[in-house]
């Protein structure tokens, strides 16, 4: 896979030409370059990081080869909970600093989002590089620097480190289970939102915005909807697309340093059902599935908003009024561009993943104090912060009458 044009220019923009981004390789049997890839770099010895799962599909074999290559290696395989689940916490990072030899030069992150978060922090800290093996096409945080973890119950981005290279196998990717597939997906269906909110932030909140990353990642986005039924297949060409999204998402990231074109209100309602459903000791629900099912959400909530928001009506003297006033036509044409509720949720029917709260499970209490707080968890300018200063003025809709179903 080679690195976009853009994304030099990005570099440019930004002012971080001297950032070295990870080697890509996304093919078949990608595997097999993994142990020459570490004998070139002289990284013998290394921890293998994995769960039951990714052991399974990725790991088991990934030891034969470092076997064959004379690297020698450690498995650390984290610890489930009472729920069969790893999560990036407090357990998972002491685990893994604790088993990991002092004598180790590399980890090999084989999994999705949450093996990845743990090694990320952890190999930042222990100033020792990863690499990144994905075992799922599931979320877009491979390339990024930003580890979010769930730290005393509170989900936290906390900036680490990239990988050094990612080897993502077409054959583990193409198996991967479906319902990992149409998460991926969701997270980037969750790009309508997150870049809406980007450039909210940028005319409300006057928060940075690159036009070239907002680009990148909105034709990220329409690729992979333009071939969801090759996705949702399991096409090996619709996987490979996915997957190509995700990572250039996550480069955007790293060269941006934060999140704000893949993350929006949809994240931070994700994160916050995650939060409680932590407190609760209950069973965590896969990340971009709930991202996919808050889009759905996101834009509702942002339409009525868009219906009902009169200028006349609001109050001068709370934050961002005179900047909403400047920049509300703009932001409305916007909003009148996104995909309805209907459409995302036919998408992500479509892709076999959850496409309603119900199917998720979640309570419409949960959702409905989420649409009212979720806003505090990032400090960032959104259109759920927005609506959340405005209900109470010229937003007239009591939110708990929100259509979060249909």
């Amino acid at each position: 896979m080679e690195i976009p044009v853009q994304m030099h220019q990005l570099m440019k923009e930004v002012g971080v030409e001297d950032i070295v981004l990870p080697e890509l390789m996304v093919e078949k049997k990608a595997l097999l370059k993994i142990a020459p890839f570490l004998k070139a770099n002289n990284l013998l010895q290394v921890v293998l990081v994995v769960d039951q799962l990714t052991y399974k599909a990725a790991g088991q074999q990934l030891e034969k080869l470092l076997e064959n290559e004379k690297i020698s290696y450690k498995t650390v395989l984290l610890k489930e909970n009472q729920h069969g689940q790893v999560l990036a916490n407090e357990e998972a990072l002491v685990q893994l600093l604790v088993e990991t030899p002092s004598k180790a030069q590399a980890f090999l992150a084989v999994g999705s989002g949450t093996i990845h978060d743990t090694v990320r922090f952890v190999s930042n800290k222990m100033e020792k590089p990863f690499i990144s093996i994905p075992t799922a096409a599931s979320v877009d945080g491979f390339t990024s620097k930003g580890a979010p973890l769930i730290l005393r119950g509170v989900k936290t981005t906390i900036q680490t480190a990239s990988p050094l290279a990612v080897f993502a196998d077409l054959d583990v990717l193409v198996a991967a289970p479906k319902e990992l597939t149409a998460a991926g997906f969701g997270d980037i269906l969750g790009k309508y939102t997150s870049l809406l909110d980007w450039k909210i932030s940028d005319l409300i909140g006057k928060e940075p915005y690159y036009p070239i990353a907002a680009e990148m990642t909105r034709q990220s986005l329409e690729t992979c909807v333009q071939q969801v039924e090759k996705i949702a297949t399991h096409d090996e060409e619709g996987i490979k697309l996915l997957i190509q999204a995700l990572i250039e998402s996550g480069l955007v990231m790293l060269i941006l340093d934060f999140s704000r074109p893949a993350s929006g209100g949809e994240h931070h309602l994700s994160h916050y059902w995650e939060m409680i459903l932590i407190r609760k000791d209950a069973k965590q629900l896969l990340h971009g599935a709930k991202v996919g099912v808050a889009t759905a959400i996101i834009s509702d909530l942002y339409k009525q908003m868009a219906n009902q928001l009169e200028l006349n009506d609001l109050n001068p003297n709370k934050k961002y009024t005179k900047e909403l006033i400047e920049s509300w036509s703009e932001i409305k044409l916007m909003i009148d561009e996104l995909p309805s509720a209907k459409e995302l949720r036919n998408m992500l029917d479509c892709i076999g993943g959850p496409s309603t709260t119900d199917a998720l499970g979640l309570s419409d209490q949960l959702i409905q104090s989420s649409l009212n707080e979720a806003q505090h968890i990032r400090d960032r300018c959104t259109g759920l912060l927005l609506v959340n200063n405005l209900k109470q003025d010229t937003i007239k809709y009591p939110i708990e009458k929100l259509n979060i179903k249909r």
